[in-house]
């Protein structure tokens, strides 16, 4: 073997923190971009397909995300992404609302939707329970180990924060879904809200 390796293994890309640098610098380009429109960014999504990426960036703001707030991001992020190359090659760009089942990534996430009622999908600890729907109580957010409180037919379950594989409000009042029109380019944006 000559040592070199295949142009396929993306060394320049890899992470030790969180093995998904390619979301960490569209995170890094997408969070100022989302507040200087006045919207928050509560989430980046890369999924690599066979001919192009999948970039999916989800917003939100108090009083409920706007196709005209999904425009103005993604054309300054989709000017943005193409000149830093991000993601290398191809890429489908997907701006939207997270919807009235708001997804919960964060630990402010959790903590800001205490009260709310959560679905949540669990890893099997719980009792050998993959999903659970409920009021979500109390976030812990401590050193040792970070736990959700969630309420269920009465009773609280204190789930670890890592036993939890995904996390959704259960409902949401007052948020409408708009469609948009894709964006042109490089990479093409499709626009959800």
């Amino acid at each position: 073997m000559s040592g070199l390796e295949p142009t396929f293994f993306f060394k320049a890309m890899e992470n030790s923190l969180t093995g998904r640098p390619i979301e960490e610098a569209i995170w890094n380009l997408a969070e100022p971009t989302a507040e200087a429109e006045g919207v928050e960014l509560i989430h980046v999504e890369c999924i690599r397909m066979k001919t192009r990426w999948i970039v999916r960036i989800f917003l939100d703001k108090a009083e409920g995300i706007t196709v005209d707030d999904c425009t103005r991001v993604s054309h300054v992020l989709g000017d943005l992404l193409e000149v830093h190359d991000l993601p290398p090659g191809p890429y489908t760009l997907e701006v939207s609302s997270p919807g009235p089942n708001r997804p919960l990534f964060r630990d402010c996430d959790f903590v800001r939707f205490c009260g709310n009622p959560v679905m949540l999908r669990l890893d099997g600890s719980l009792e050998g329970r993959r999903n659970l729907r409920g009021t979500l109580l109390e976030y812990e957010a401590g050193e040792a180990e970070k736990a959700l409180l969630v309420e269920e037919d009465g009773t609280v379950h204190r789930i670890p924060r890592k036993a939890v594989v995904k996390a959704n409000l259960a409902e949401v009042a007052g948020k409408a879904g708009h469609a948009g029109s894709p964006r042109k380019g490089k990479g093409k944006s499709v626009i959800k809200s």
